[in-house]
C-alpha cells in the first residue's frame, strides 16, 4: 500500500505513509559521502552524496524505502504489485540497476529531478534480487525536489517517466490511470456548493463541507490518490517549519490505515507502520509510528557527512507522552 506527497511552502517537503502487515526492521540511516556503495551492475561509488532516510540494513547495505540527499532530492519507493516488471536481461548501452538499490543509487548521484531525468534516459531496472532470502519487490517510485515531482514505473511496456503535477503517488493501477481518474471528481469544491440540481425548488446546503461530498474515504489506492491530491492541492499552510511539518503530517494522516480497517492475506491487518516528513532543503527527517504519535527527528547537517561508516539511529516505536503535571 502506501501514499506519498510532495508539498511546497517556504521550503520543499516530502513525506509518505508506510502501510504494511509486517515489520521491515527499519531504522533511520545516514549513508555518508565516503561509505563505499557497491551496486550489482552499476559499479562502485567510493564518494557520493550523503543520504538520510528510512532503511533496512542487511549485511551493511542500506535498503532504503525513502530518503533525501544533501542536495535536497527525495525518493520514495511504493508498492506496485501486478504491474511492476523488471526484465531479466541486460541491454548494451544502458546502466542496469536493481530495484532494491534504486533509491540509494539515484540519491547518491543526482542533485535534482532534472539531473535524475537525464540519468534515467539510459537506465534499465533489471531482475536482480538482493538475495535468495530477500526477493524482488514490485515497486514504483516518487521522485521530487523543490522544483518538480515525477513518477518512475517499470512495466512490461518499458520504463515510463511521468510528470507529477499533483505531487501524490499511491499504488495500483498505473500513475496514468490515477491522473485520468481525477477527472471524475471535478465537481468537488472546498466552498459551499451551488444548487445545480434544480431551479424549480429551493434546495439549500444543510451543513458545512457539502462541497466535498463524494470525496472518497476508503483505503483503495485510487481513492487514496484522489483524497490526497484533493487535500494537498487545496492545502492552506503558513511557510514556517512548524506549520509545514504539521500540515504534511495531517495530509498523510488523512489516508493512514487504522488497524482492523484493512485485512490482507492470512487475516493480517494492514496498518500505517510509520509516517515521515522530510524538509528536503534543510535535510530534516521527521517520523512517527503507529504506536508513537510524538515526532522523532534527525538533522543530517549535525552529522559528519565525510565519515566512512553508516550511522543508524534508533527507531522509536513506544508512545512518548509529555506529562505537564508530573
Amino acid at each position: 500500500m502506501c501514499t506519498s506527497i510532495a508539498m511546497k511552502t517556504r521550503d520543499f517537503y516530502f513525506g509518505r505513509t508506510m502501510d504494511l502487515n509486517f515489520e521491515l526492521e527499519q531504522r533511520i540511516v545516514l549513508t555518508p559521502r565516503n561509505y563505499p556503495l557497491h551496486f550489482r551492475r552499476a559499479g562502485t561509488a567510493n564518494r557520493h552524496y550523503a543520504v538520510l532516510g528510512m532503511a533496512t540494513v542487511i549485511d551493511g547495505y542500506p535498503l532504503y524505502a525513502d530518503g533525501v540527499n544533501e542536495k535536497g532530492l527525495c525518493v520514495a519507493a511504493l508498492n506496485f504489485p501486478d504491474n511492476a516488471y523488471y526484465p531479466p536481461e541486460e541491454r548494451p548501452g544502458n546502466t542496469h540497476v536493481s530495484p532494491f538499490e534504486f533509491c540509494l543509487w539515484l540519491l547518491s548521484k543526482c542533485a535534482s529531478v532534472s539531473e535524475a531525468r537525464e540519468y534515467l534516459k539510459t537506465t534499465r531496472l533489471i531482475a536482480i534480487p538482493f538475495s535468495s532470502a530477500v526477493p524482488l519487490a514490485p515497486l514504483h517510485w516518487h521522485i521530487g525536489d523543490k522544483s518538480e515531482s515525477i513518477v518512475l514505473e517499470s512495466t512490461r511496456d518499458g520504463l515510463k517517466l511521468y510528470d507529477n503535477p499533483v505531487g501524490v503517488l499511491t499504488n495500483n493501477p498505473s500513475f496514468e490511470f490515477q491522473m485520468t481518474n481525477l477527472s471524475q471528481y471535478l465537481n468537488l469544491t472546498t466552498h459551499c456548493p451551488d444548487n445545480c440540481f434544480t431551479k424549480a425548488a429551493s434546495v439549500r446546503p444543510f451543513g458545512q463541507g457539502l462541497g466535498s461530498f463524494g470525496l472518497p474515504g476508503d483505503f483503495s489506492p485510487a481513492s487514496r490518490f484522489v483524497k490526497a491530491a484533493y487535500l494537498t492541492l487545496n492545502s492552506v499552510c503558513e511557510g514556517s517549519e512548524e506549520s509545514s511539518v504539521a500540515q504534511l503530517f495531517h495530509l498523510l494522516d488523512s489516508v493512514a490505515m487504522v488497524r482492523g480497517s484493512v485485512i490482507s492475506g492470512e487475516d493480517q491487518c494492514d496498518v500505517t507502520t510509520y509516517i515521515c516528513c522530510i524538509n528536503a532543503e534543510k535535510q530534516f527527517y521527521y517520523y512517527k509510528t503507529y504506536f508513537n504519535s510524538q515526532l522523532t527527528a534527525v538533522d543530517m547537517r549535525r552529522e559528519n557527512l565525510d565519515q566512512t561508516d553508516l550511522t543508524i539511529f534508533p527507531f522509536v516505536t513506544s508512545q512518548q507522552t509529555a506529562w505537564i503535571n508530573a
